[in-house]
């Protein structure tokens, strides 16, 4: 009889394919299943030939080839896929057999599945793979969570196939309960779409304001990929400028400036909501996607106004640097409102998150990998308490270092007429976190004035709530509800 596989996969696109590669390079046996099943004879003959994998043409001949407990490793697309998938399994399955979902599912369909599935004995887990195809195949970051009895079946496999950290540590380690897995993914994600935005606007600041050409670009995000700024997306940068297409021009200026998305930095925006936690520049950094999809209401409007007669006349130089400090600042400000969120969803869920766990799971193989988060993990392991990135004093020290360059930066942009959404909403909460002081109570009053909604006092205990007849015909009943 054939040796038993240690994990299975289904699902052969390109992630899923890449996977198994990988698995089978560390040393595992991997069976192979995909509904199409002549991709299944091709992988055999094609990226899989020679190594550990062996192919199922069906769904029990799939988990047939599976050591017990059976590992089942789903890479489909989320939602109804993934659902429909794990009902046609569950005949084959029996307690104590592991489900693992791979994809980019919600966390409530994570949190829904555990659930379910724990009903049937079946050990389910949601986990989180970053680094696109090339992390896939030669070392992802992996975000497991959902059911712990589950954990130390795959650790082993998991730990084996992800990206190592500088000081040989895997970019894998157990998240928490349900759908945490996919929840601290999901806000990975946002935290993505947050950097992207940044390191545009400073794009659009270096060409519009510094003036300068896509070569010296290239040379300047090199240069800024050697200090504090060294990460994934500051690298992949500098080699998208030197591409040049076809006709010899370069490639950037033939992209149409209108931005996709899969919907995860909405999802985190709205958690965010749910949390009453100001998530602003990951918000901020999906308005702008949004605002780029209005392609023909933008260039109609260009045609009513015109663009600031301001041109920048410093030192040039100095400008750059003064770039690189406020999108340091700025990345600053985005990890430190994701891992805010994630603090609250983890007390709200008793997750119990290792934050400097997560750090170091993100160092390497995942797109945000960066240098920084290495800074992350210290703050953390120091304090594992620790209210917000804001209050450590490496991170003091940082900002403080920063703070004249990014308001300079801000205001030379709205001056050249380059919007900046995400630098300045990073500066506009920075400003509104380390204030004792806000204009909340005219807020407040506000709301009582017209709703009857109460306050509290300055000079009372908190949780004591007074309301106002402000304009003495309204009566002294105040609403029987109070939200902030």
């Amino acid at each position: 009889m054939a040796k038993q596989a240690d994990i299975g996969l289904i699902g052969l696109a390109v992630m899923g394919q890449n996977l198994i590669l990988n698995m089978a390079d560390h040393g595992f046996q991997v069976a192979a299943f995909n509904r199409t099943v002549s991709k299944v004879d091709d992988f055999l003959k094609g990226p899989a030939k020679g190594k550990s994998v062996v192919g199922a043409h069906d769904l029990k001949e799939f988990v047939s080839l599976l050591k017990r407990p059976r590992r089942v490793m789903l890479m489909v697309k989320a939602g109804q896929p993934v659902d429909d998938l794990i009902e046609e399994l569950l005949p084959f399955l029996e307690a104590g057999d592991i489900l693992i979902d791979g994809g980019n599912s919600h966390f409530p369909d994570s949190q829904r599945r555990y659930e379910t599935l724990k009903a049937k004995g079946i050990l389910f887990l949601g986990a989180g793979i970053s680094g696109g195809e090339e992390g896939a195949r030669n070392g992802p970051s992996i975000m497991p969570g959902g059911n712990l009895e589950a954990w130390p079946h795959v650790k082993p496999i998991f730990q084996s196939i992800a990206a190592k950290s500088d000081d040989g540590a895997p970019c894998c380690d157990w998240v928490g309960e349900g759908g945490a897995g996919h929840y601290v993914k999901m806000v990975h994600n946002g935290i993505e779409y947050g950097d992207m935005q940044l390191i545009c606007e400073a794009f659009h600041l270096l060409k519009r304001g510094a003036q300068l050409s896509y070569s010296d670009m290239a040379k300047t995000f090199g240069e800024w990929n050697k200090g504090a700024l060294d990460s994934y997306l500051i690298d992949i940068t500098s080699q998208i400028f030197t591409k040049m297409d076809t006709d010899g021009k370069p490639l950037l200026d033939k992209i149409l400036d209108v931005a996709g998305q899969k919907g995860t930095g909405k999802w985190t925006g709205i958690d965010a909501l749910d949390r009453g936690m100001p998530l602003t520049l990951i918000g901020e950094a999906v308005f702008a996607r949004c605002l780029s999809s209005l392609k023909d209401e933008r260039v109609e409007t260009s045609h009513h106004y015109s663009a600031p007669i301001y041109t920048f006349s410093g030192d040039k130089k100095q400008f750059i640097n003064q770039i690189a400090d406020a999108l340091y600042a700025s990345k600053i400000i985005s990890y430190a409102q994701g891992f805010m969120l994630m603090r609250k969803a983890s007390e709200e869920n008793q997750w119990k998150l290792n934050f400097g766990s997560i750090a170091l799971m993100w160092r390497g193989g995942c797109i945000i990998r960066s240098k920084f988060l290495g800074k992350i993990k210290e703050a953390y392991d120091k304090n594992p308490k620790l209210a917000s990135l804001l209050v450590d004093p490496f991170f003091i020290g940082e900002i403080t270092r920063c703070i004249p360059a990014w308001r300079k930066v801000i205001a030379e942009g709205a001056l050249l007429g380059v919007p900046l959404p995400c630098f300045s909403t990073a500066l506009s909460f920075f400003d509104g976190y380390r204030s004792a002081q806000l204009p909340a109570n005219l807020l407040q009053a506000q709301r009582d004035f017209f709703g009857a909604h109460t306050y509290e006092r300055t000079d009372k205990p908190r949780g004591q709530f007074f309301h106002t007849n402000w304009t003495g015909t309204g009566g002294d009943v105040s609403s029987s509800s109070y939200n902030a």
